[in-house]
């Protein structure tokens, strides 16, 4: 079972903890990841794009010139799409990008991503983490005892609103919580801060 230091909002090492191999010792599964990744940005896309077609520019209405006799090409509408301001031939137009995954795919990509962390040392487990004001220069006092200067995704057990507003201020860093974790976040942060309710909660759930 991977091993891990428990720490406390002081950056002491108070301890440690044993992570269930089965979610954060699986083997590191990079395709799912990347299916998981790319299914994520596609579903955020609101694929309002749009052209208009020769029936919807302005204009156009009569035929430039007629049929034979000028010795140029035949032309129907000076907004056919070879005209300058014509329509656009199969451009896009509003629609959805929006697919499932498999919930095997997500939930192995999810576990590949867990143990990722821990295998890059970029998992810290914290005994507890509860503040109680809204003051974002606690939580940017909590990051600096742990040394976290980068980005950071920190995974609470339940809401706690003292904690999300203290942190939403702060570039880079971003509250989460347990059912709401997904494999683009987890990746995409440099350190990956979980409470250690939120761990047994995080067994519970994908075990």
């Amino acid at each position: 079972m991977p091993k891990v230091d428990l720490y406390n909002m002081s950056g002491e090492i108070v301890g440690n903890i044993e992570l269930n191999e089965n979610i954060f010792g699986v083997e590191v599964n990079k395709e799912a990841m990347h299916l998981a990744v790319v299914n994520q940005l596609a579903n955020k896309r609101q694929g309002t794009q749009s052209t208009k077609t020769k029936s919807e520019v302005r204009g156009g209405g009569i035929k430039p010139w007629r049929q034979k006799g000028t010795g140029r090409a035949r032309q129907g509408s000076i907004r056919s799409a070879q005209w300058i301001k014509g329509g656009i031939v199969l451009g896009p137009k509003p629609r959805s990008y929006k697919y499932t995954l498999p919930k095997k795919v997500k939930r192995v990509a999810l576990k590949s991503a867990l143990t990722s962390k821990v295998n890059e040392k970029e998992l810290m487990v914290l005994d507890k983490l509860s503040f109680e004001t809204i003051k974002t220069k606690q939580m940017v006092g909590v990051l600096n005892n742990l040394k976290v200067d980068t980005s950071a995704l920190i995974v609470l057990a339940e809401k706690n609103d003292a904690v999300e507003k203290s942190a939403r201020n702060i570039p880079g860093v971003k509250t989460a919580f347990v059912n709401t974790i997904n494999v683009f976040d987890i990746l995409k942060s440099d350190s990956f801060i979980i409470t250690k309710e939120a761990v047994s909660n995080v067994e519970e759930v994908y075990a």
